[in-house]
């Protein structure tokens, strides 16, 4: 974590910018933003049409002269210009306004584990663009850590894993800081393009983009295991006709297909394992691994890794808000650090001490 406890408390908002939704914490108002992170844009005009969940129904059914557009990508803000202008028709002028009245606007941001000093400064420049005079940095992993109730300023390990829609992280955390930590690039997204992927070659099936998330929770309940429903029907374009067609999909297959993905995400908790203190891992054989993140909530998931790791799995309660409300949290001084009072014991033991003579 970049800012101090102490620095976050002096922030007047907090901001979560990630691929798939935009959250916005106001101290003292709460969550007062959670909408997805797309804009819709007339490339005629340059006018913003639509924000949030407006823009992303209309993903795909828009005419030629109208773009939906995603200022966020992997965490990273890769329009700044663009993600200004959601942030602000997202606040609305009335929170705009009360924000603007502070003598010195504070903010702080939701940084990746390993964002480069490239992605920081887009993260900072959006928020000042917003009227904020000073931007404090905060790691996803820690603010998601707090968010979800995990004991992070204690001299003990908790292991999170935060599953976003372009990345994964998996870190373990001790005394307010990250021990060691993995990031891959592999989220909900690459579960969705596997899906797609499969459809296409073996049932020469285009599917919407809209219609993948449905086809998830059609695995619902034990979905990624064998116990799961053996078959869905999905609904798509065939490729060879463009006409409308149903097919009826064998879910072990699309099982078998999203393995890849989902290996790589086993994969990065092994290596995090790895290069973890024995004394912390003997933690963790116990507290187990928290899920976070909206992709967290993928069917059968976290059984998955329970029996591949043969570790307690839990998934948080509200795991797609985690990490505002850990910011949050820190900005309404909730959270405080670990005090060490052994230097005042030892300086009341040296009073209680008899003087010479």
């Amino acid at each position: 974590m970049t800012a101090t406890l102490e620095q976050l408390r002096r922030c007047h908002f907090a901001v979560d910018l990630g691929a798939a939704r935009t959250r916005v914490y106001v101290r003292g108002a709460g969550l007062v933003v959670d909408q997805p992170s797309a804009a819709a844009v007339n490339t005629r005009t340059g006018a913003l049409i639509a924000v949030g969940e407006f823009a992303e129904r209309m993903t795909g059914r828009t005419p030629d002269y109208i773009r939906v557009v995603r200022p966020v990508s992997g965490g990273t803000v890769v329009d700044i210009e663009m993600a200004q202008r959601m942030l602000r028709h997202l606040l609305g002028d009335k929170m705009r306004r009360a924000l603007r009245r502070k003598p010195f606007l504070r903010a702080a941001v939701c940084t990746p584990h390993d964002a480069d000093p490239l992605a920081q400064r887009a993260a900072i420049e959006t928020l000042v663009g917003l009227g904020a005079r000073r931007v404090e940095l905060v790691d996803t992993l820690i603010a998601a850590a707090v968010g979800c109730g995990l004991p992070v300023e204690q001299p003990e390990a908790s292991m999170i894993m935060v599953c976003g829609a372009a990345a994964t992280e998996v870190a373990v955390l001790s005394l307010g800081a990250i021990v060691t930590a993995e990031r891959i690039r592999v989220g909900g997204e690459a579960v969705d393009h596997a899906i797609v992927q499969h459809l296409r070659h073996q049932h020469e099936l285009m599917l919407p983009s809209q219609n993948v998330r449905p086809l998830q929770l059609a695995l619902s309940g034990n979905g990624l295991t064998a116990q799961g429903p053996t078959s869905t029907e999905i609904h798509g374009r065939d490729i060879c006709t463009g006409l409308a067609r149903s097919v009826q999909v064998d879910t072990a297959a699309v099982r078998d297909a999203i393995q890849t993905p989902l290996t790589a995400v086993l994969d990065s908790i092994g290596k995090v394992l790895r290069d973890c203190p024995p004394d912390l891992v003997a933690d963790l054989a116990d507290r187990g691994i928290m899920m976070v993140g909206g992709s967290a909530l993928l069917p059968g998931f976290d059984e998955m890794l329970r029996q591949a790791t043969s570790m307690p799995v839990h998934i948080a309660e509200r795991p797609d808000v985690c990490a505002v409300q850990g910011l949050g949290t820190m900005l309404e001084g909730k959270i405080a650090a670990m005090k060490l009072d052994q230097g005042q014991n030892d300086e009341d033991q040296d009073q209680d001490r008899p003087g010479p003579g």
